[in-house]
């Protein structure tokens, strides 16, 4: 049976870099979101399946010692970079050294990420992959536009996790708009159309999403600006 825990919980997605971590419970998951660097406010998202104790971190974006104080004697299974800017990546090759964990990311950052970090990509995904987290899975859903190989990771188990979807997005899809492209017209509208068409027109409003920086929000709260954002061009 589907488990409601997140509907019955006072979750804001509010967390502030050196202030404390937010925990929510997902069913069988619970969720750690953890900021980091003042400047950037990076978030990391870690998953533990309470069911098999596995645990895999979304991002380590900076502040190794926090992120591997989280992840405690548990261990983990993968770390997964949602996409190969600088900022979401720092930490990786401290916590990779640290756990042994597999290095997940989409195949077109894959050589970037390892080019900047100096740490193998073990496993490149693409649409439709899924990563484990124990009992549960994250599908794999690519977005191209603010970097050619950003993915979106989609949670959405009713077995064994929630009634409704949670999507953890990166720099893609944020409060108030999708990532940036810099001025590049060409990767803008690539990057509606994948948010569109894989986000918006597949999955429910109540889909609560997590984003690299800052709130989070619900699909049902952005629809209705999808055409202000096309309309703006940013």
């Amino acid at each position: 049976m589907a488990m409601n825990d997140d509907l019955m919980d006072d979750w804001t997605g509010e967390v502030l870099p050196g202030g404390p971590a937010a925990t929510r419970r997902l069913g069988c998951l619970t969720l750690t979101k953890i900021a980091v660097d003042p400047e950037m406010h990076n978030n990391c998202y870690l998953l533990h399946c309470g069911e098999t104790g596995e645990q895999v971190l979304i991002d380590a974006a900076a502040e190794a010692p926090r992120l591997l104080d989280a992840i405690g004697d548990r261990g983990l299974l993968a770390v997964v970079t949602t996409h190969q800017h600088w900022d979401h990546h720092r930490a990786l090759a401290e916590v990779v050294a640290a756990t042994g964990a597999a290095v997940v990311a989409g195949e077109a950052d894959a050589d970037a990420i390892t080019e900047q970090t100096g740490v193998e990509v073990t496993r490149r995904v693409a649409d439709g992959d899924k990563v484990a987290v124990g009992v549960c899975d994250l599908e794999v859903i690519t977005l191209v536009g603010h970097t050619p190989g950003s993915i979106a990771l989609l949670l959405d188990d009713p077995e064994h996790v929630t009634a409704h979807p949670h999507l953890f997005t990166g720099d893609s899809l944020f409060p108030g708009g999708v990532g940036n492209t810099r001025g590049d017209s060409a990767a803008f509208t690539s990057l509606l159309a994948d948010v569109a068409a894989k986000l918006f027109d597949r999955l429910p409003d109540e889909t609560w999403f997590y984003p690299g920086h800052g709130k989070d929000s619900t699909l049902g709260a952005e629809r209705p600006h999808l055409d202000q954002w096309r309309e703006r061009g940013w």
